[in-house]
């Protein structure tokens, strides 16, 4: 079956993986010695050995703005804006953007650079490290419409990292119900945190309940497991073990890289 997925990465099973920015003004972490300087020369060397070493696509996010917002300030938006603009003429892969946890914020964003699609939280409410994390995404998708974002793609993280669903509900039926009341473009399944492996059989559950709509392995994707997440979900975002000795807050190895996107293309390509 054809998805959009071929259209825009052109390939089985597209690798999309996270270029994180450094904190940003206004974040707890930000180096304002460093300043916005510091954060587009480490986004470009990460986006450049991802590439180099044969991603087929990239989002950026501010994974490094911890602890996150549901509601993110100006300053969050216009400092990504700044980095992918400073980017722009390196980029070689379809892009996405990811504001954490912002989905108003991540349509802007996305409008504003060209971005082709986003991921977020956009449905559910969830006990989460932040607080109790509500959605409305009946607001979201009339402000998508608002900003003539209608094509920009929306994966839709249905199991979010260090956060719990409230109500007595199984991901395949989260899932269904889902995609029935807003049509998402793609759903994503995640461990409980970033570089925290996907369950397999959650994968499996969700794409058999879910034929005709993309299912990505969201979190937890490495060298050992990529076989099985990727025979079942139809991609993966990628992150932690692109990383130096595959630690979270280390800058991209691009012979990692390399090597993880080798055993894809001998798999499945």
């Amino acid at each position: 079956m054809t998805t959009w997925l071929d259209d825009l990465f052109g390939v089985r099973k597209p690798i999309i993986a996270m270029c994180h920015l450094q904190a940003l003004p206004g974040d707890p972490h930000y180096d304002a010695v460093g300043g916005m300087a510091q954060v587009v020369s480490a986004a470009r060397a990460d986006l450049l050995a991802l590439q180099n070493g044969g991603v087929d696509g990239v989002m950026f996010s501010n994974e490094f703005s911890l602890p996150y917002l549901t509601t993110v300030p100006t300053i969050t938006v216009a400092a990504m804006a700044r980095v992918i603009a400073e980017l722009y003429p390196d980029i070689r892969v379809p892009f996405g953007v990811n504001v954490l946890w912002d989905p108003k914020a991540s349509l802007d964003l996305a409008v504003a650079t060209g971005a082709r699609f986003v991921r977020e939280i956009f449905t559910g409410v969830y006990a989460s490290d932040f607080g109790l994390w509500n959605t409305n995404h009946g607001e979201v998708a009339r402000h998508q419409r608002h900003i003539d974002a209608q094509d920009v793609r929306l994966l839709f993280n249905i199991m979010p990292e260090a956060a719990s669903y409230l109500g007595n509900r199984d991901i395949v039926s989260i899932a269904k119900s889902t995609v029935f009341n807003t049509g998402a473009d793609a759903v994503c399944i995640s461990g409980l945190t970033a570089g925290a492996e996907t369950s397999a059989a959650a994968l499996e559950q969700v794409k058999a309940a879910l034929p005709d709509t993309p299912v990505f392995a969201n979190t937890g994707v490495n060298l050992s497991n990529v076989a099985q997440q990727l025979a079942y979900a139809d991609g993966a975002v990628v992150a932690t073990t692109f990383k130096v000795d595959g630690v979270f807050k280390n800058a991209v190895d691009e012979a990692r890289v390399a090597a993880f996107m080798g055993k894809v293309k001998a798999l499945f390509r």
